[in-house]
């Protein structure tokens, strides 16, 4: 019998990257939007936050699944070490509250105008957050290092993608396949940490 998980997020690119990744026995369904106050000071508090109120909010929406369904939450973003770690947990709206990754791009773009290379290091950071019944079972994390880039490369992800540079590959994470990407970001490391859990403790 397929583990059921619920995604707690509104960004559907997100899911379908969790969709992509989950293989067999699992099935992630989504949830309608929540309007969850993100005012943790770590990505871990956001993700626990968010886990927990899209877990009260769509009580209905996962109703007559059996015991208590599991939700999960993430809360990722990209940390620059020339910007003391910004834009971190704020990396979302990091031009304002209703940016979008155009205007996220360039501002971080701005800010570094001018820095050289070895100074614009940066790694993408995933915290996730796995509750059932309105109680926290346990938090995953990943995080992959690299640079930020002068000018975007790439067409593929979102948020930052155009913009970070992976060594280990030489390519930024918007010039690699979904599942390439996946392999070696942030979110899919934290994610298979998940999954490996829920395998073990059977779900």
């Amino acid at each position: 019998m397929a583990i059921q998980l619920f995604c707690a997020t509104a960004n559907q690119a997100k899911l379908r990257e969790f969709r992509l990744a989950a293989g067999e026995g699992i099935e992630i369904s989504g949830l309608p939007p929540c309007d969850c106050p993100e005012d943790g000071f770590t990505f871990e508090e956001n993700a626990i936050n968010k886990a927990l109120c899209y877990s009260r909010a769509g009580a209905a929406e996962m109703g007559g699944v059996g015991k208590a369904p599991l939700v999960f939450a993430d809360d990722s973003g990209i940390a620059v070490d020339f910007l003391n770690g910004a834009p971190g947990i704020y990396s979302a709206r990091f031009a304002g509250p209703n940016a979008g990754d155009e205007a996220n791009n360039a501002l971080l773009l701005d800010k570094l105008a001018g820095v050289p290379e070895h100074q614009r290091t940066a790694r993408f950071v995933c915290s996730i957050a796995l509750v059932r019944g309105g109680e926290l079972m346990q938090t995953f994390s990943g995080q992959a290092e690299g640079r930020i880039l002068e000018q975007p490369a790439g067409s593929g992800g979102f948020g930052y993608d155009p913009l970070f540079f992976f060594p280990a590959l030489g390519r930024a994470f918007a010039e690699l396949t979904p599942e390439g990407k996946w392999k070696h970001s942030h979110r899919g490391q934290a994610f298979r940490k998940l999954l490996a859990w829920l395998r073990e403790s059977g779900g």
